[in-house]
């Protein structure tokens, strides 16, 4: 099993995305090609001890720019780290690939050369969210802002697909966001998803609720790219405010600093609940490869579990599963 990694990807440049791959290589048996420049990947694992590890690099002289047009990648930047990566994809050199780097051009580089499912319409990007229960899987947040409802419905497909993988659930429970439970609830393109949901052989439980993301009351959430990036965006701002007037609180006070003392340990083991790092990354789903998509910031632990993730997906056919589920009309 070989990951291919775009090492030059992310806002903290090949640090992390090195570090990351020596912590993966040293937590499983799988193999790592770093995609960059050659010689300052190889300066840098010198330095981390990191040339025996099961590592290799693949040179890549061209960086995408996190703010660059996705567009220019496919015209002018053939020799980039990220198109280079999903190249190697695309030749059966690596079974995946993780980057941190533009959104946009790993999207753009998966569509040009990997392709879609035959059948699949349109890519969605799966997050993972943490819930009362456990997790929750929320797709599209951000690779198709403008869906129909037969393209809602693949993401449908698809979500159960990854649910099963990723938590082991053979039936995870599929809701469609809306802005009410009733099927009658939501604008014509979620109404007529329902009917295309409920019909379909998958655990499809009807329209969840924004207050019911986070309660664990489905496994599986659907909903278009642009409200669940807006939602993606909101819960992480979220997240950091309130731990951010949490810390305030405390501080304010002597004994909010002494009763730190009693819930450090519950506060925590919260915070890695609730850390994106601990999921890595998110799979975009509907291309014929895994591509798992990080999070500009990503630290060296989230690029080693988006790794692990990659491998744990490549070894579990989920693109077998979806190609199909697809081709056996669900689509």
């Amino acid at each position: 099993m070989k990951i291919a990694v775009d090492a030059m990807g992310g806002d903290h440049g090949l640090s992390p995305n090195v570090e990351g791959a020596i912590q993966a290589t040293r937590e499983s048996s799988l193999s790592i090609i770093l995609v960059g420049d050659e010689p300052s990947l190889q300066s840098h694992l010198d330095k981390l001890g990191g040339t025996k590890a099961g590592i290799e690099i693949f040179h890549a002289p061209q960086v995408v720019d996190m703010h660059e047009s996705p567009a220019l990648i496919a015209r002018k930047k053939r020799d980039s780290s990220i198109w280079k990566a999903t190249e190697l994809v695309k030749n059966k050199q690596a079974d995946a690939l993780v980057s941190a780097g533009n959104t946009g051009a790993t999207m753009v580089s998966a569509f040009f050369l990997l392709g879609l499912i035959q059948g699949v319409e349109r890519p969605a990007i799966a997050a993972t969210l943490p819930t009362r229960q456990g997790k929750a899987i929320m797709l599209d947040v951000g690779a198709t802002v403008d869906c129909t409802a037969r393209q809602l419905f693949q993401f449908g497909i698809m979500g159960h697909e990854y649910g099963r993988h990723l938590l082991g659930n053979d039936r995870p429970r599929v809701g469609l966001l809306s802005i009410g439970e009733e099927d009658t609830k939501g604008n014509e393109v979620t109404k007529e998803t329902f009917k295309l949901l409920k019909d379909s052989p998958i655990n499809f439980i009807g329209n969840v609720e924004g207050r019911d993301v986070y309660s664990g009351n489905a496994d599986v959430i659907v909903t278009d790219g642009f409200i669940g990036n807006v939602a993606l965006k909101i819960s992480e701002g979220l997240a950091d405010a309130i731990k951010k007037m949490l810390m305030k609180e405390i501080a304010q006070s002597a004994l909010g600093r002494l009763s730190y003392l009693f819930v450090a340990g519950p506060l925590l083991r919260l915070r890695r609940k609730t850390d994106y790092a601990e999921f890595g990354g998110a799979p975009l789903l509907g291309v014929e490869g895994i591509s798992m998509i990080c999070h500009g910031r990503s630290s060296s632990k989230a690029i080693k579990n988006a790794i692990l993730r990659a491998q744990a997906l490549a070894e579990g056919g989920l693109i077998e599963a979806i190609r199909g589920d697809i081709a056996h009309g669900c689509r």
